[in-house]
């Protein structure tokens, strides 16, 4: 089960990741490239899987 958890919270903090790149325009090809509400979206994304890598290893 913390397998799970932990590949779960690194998949949002990488979804995340991704997002916040295209949001700033350095991942290009994309219709959220350099529209800075994905910047927002993607670091919210990261923070909700940086808190679900700690609660999953408490």
């Amino acid at each position: 089960m913390r397998l799970t958890k932990n590949l779960l919270a690194l998949i949002v903090l990488a979804i995340g990741a991704v997002w916040a790149l295209q949001g700033i325009g350095v991942i290009g090809g994309s219709f959220m490239t350099g529209q800075p509400q994905w910047l927002y979206i993607g670091l919210v994304a990261m923070l909700l899987g940086l808190a679900g890598l700690v609660w999953a290893n408490r």
